[in-house]
């Protein structure tokens, strides 16, 4: 492979590991936590501030927890949903200590660098004990085989989950304070497992992987949930799926090189224009060793005149058709078992069963320079791949992007496997003892992400991107 142009460094391990494998680890949406859960039946609660372990959520389910979720817009306490091997779902509720001056993390002993690993932080006297133990609030049971994979939609209200037994279930949370919920759709079109389910990040719409080799988009119209397109392209089982942020663009760094910072300054706005009816993309990871992009063909709009049934019976065409718009360089020899898109800084990462991290950057290829569009078949150099915009009704197809490999990873976990990876924001001490490296992988406001991998060891690893 050519030489790359950063490189991804180990920054720490969460301790203590899990003695059996962990399959995912799901980072909180606001506290600097996050979520492993293992084939030990129980999931690790872990500080991204100190490393250490918080507290130990068990006790619900009788075989490996597979999955889990953390409920977004929870004021007040920090509910979990976990999918096991047992066919259930749980939903756990811990209280948190919200509306202190911390910003919410005290009671998690995330904010003391020394604080101890049993997760100990300071509480005031008038607390109770429960106020820092998990309460199991509820089982779902509905699925037939093993669950595989849990999501929560934007707003918080529905749950999803998908299984061995070919289905996915959508759930209400009634939030009414007893703990209820109620199904609102089970789907069963995909033909095999079904691996891997993604609500988009702003819209009421899920994706699914499946061992079938498609994925699936689906959405509500009216009253029912239904598929709005199958997705194909991949040449074996499909297992992640992981959607672009709404506010990413790619990296302007060679337009600066080559045309400036003017030149440079105006491709942000235009990219977001252009795309502005398509919305994010997704990308995936299969056993045939490839990471995709796909992006949403926006639907042409109707002329009020083009016809003449009134609109309340004209039928609406909730049908989506989605392009294959790059296979990212490829770089694994075996299965890709995960693949997470920064909503930060836009930087993709994959990992599987040859133990290998890989980061890829998207960048906008100069106006100037003399590129070609990479064939969808993969031959394209070992560490490029073109893309440019194909909207309908674009009036700039000028824009072009080219992926390529940024940093890579051997043996990332030893001889182990490695089952999940995914971005956080960066929140150790040591950050912050040192000088902003790192502003070509960071947003605007200067946060920083690190990668965190699960493996089949049990450990889970910490790594920093650094130019």
């Amino acid at each position: 492979m050519a030489s790359k142009t950063a490189t991804l460094s180990f920054l720490s391990n969460l301790t203590p590991p899990s003695l059996e494998r962990t399959w995912l680890t799901a980072p909180h949406p606001s506290l600097p936590i996050v979520a492993t859960c293992s084939s030990d039946k129980t999931v690790r609660i872990y500080s991204l501030t100190n490393f250490n372990l918080l507290s130990t959520v068990s006790g619900g389910h009788k075989r490996s927890v597979r999955s889990c979720a953390w409920k977004p817009l929870v004021k007040g306490e920090s509910v979990l949903a976990t999918g096991s091997f047992d066919a259930t779902v749980g939903i756990w509720r811990r209280w948190d200590s919200y509306g202190r001056e911390d910003g919410g993390s005290a009671g998690w002993g995330v904010d003391d660098e020394d604080s101890p690993p049993n997760g100990r932080g300071p509480r005031g006297d008038d607390e109770d004990d429960d106020d820092e133990e998990w309460r199991f609030a509820v089982l779902l049971d509905g699925h037939d085989s093993e669950v595989k994979s849990v999501s929560w939609s934007p707003s918080g209200t529905l749950l999803a989950t998908c299984s061995r037994d070919k289905s996915i279930w959508i759930w209400e949370d009634l939030d009414d304070g007893d703990n209820n919920f109620e199904t609102v759709a089970v789907l069963q079109e995909h033909s095999g497992d079904v691996k891997c389910v993604a609500w988009h990040p702003v819209e009421e719409c899920l994706a699914s992987a499946s061992y079938d080799d498609t994925i699936r988009m689906w959405r509500e119209d009216i009253d029912d949930w239904g598929q709005v397109a199958c997705i194909k392209g991949h040449e074996g089982t499909v297992w992640t799926v992981d959607w672009e942020g709404v506010d990413n663009v790619p990296s302007t760094r060679s337009v600066k090189e080559e045309s400036g910072e003017e030149e440079a300054s105006s491709l942000p706005a235009r990219w977001r224009e252009q795309h502005a009816l398509s919305g994010p993309r997704l990308v995936s990871c299969s056993d045939d060793r490839t990471v995709r992009v796909w992006r949403r063909r926006p639907k042409q709009q109707p002329s009020s005149s083009s016809s003449g049934i009134p609109s309340i019976i004209r039928p609406v065409g909730i049908d989506e058709t989605w392009d294959e718009e790059a296979v990212l360089p490829r770089a694994h020899d075996l299965s890709i078992y995960a693949v997470a898109w920064s909503k930060r800084s836009g930087l993709v990462a994959s990992t599987g069963a040859d133990g290998r991290i890989v980061v890829y950057e998207e960048r906008f290829v100069p106006t100037t320079a003399s590129t070609a569009v990479a064939d969808s078949d993969g031959d394209a150099d070992a560490d490029k791949m073109d893309t440019e915009s194909t909207d309908a009704g674009s009036a700039d197809r000028r824009l072009r992007t080219e992926w390529s490999i940024l940093a890579t990873m051997e043996a990332a976990h030893g001889i182990y496997e490695i089952n999940h990876i995914c971005w956080a924001k960066r929140a150790d001490r040591r950050r912050q003892q040192q000088e902003q490296k790192n502003s070509d992988f960071s947003s605007a406001g200067g946060e920083e992400d690190v990668l965190i991998t699960t493996a089949d060891d049990g450990s889970i690893k910490v790594w920093t991107v650094e130019q």
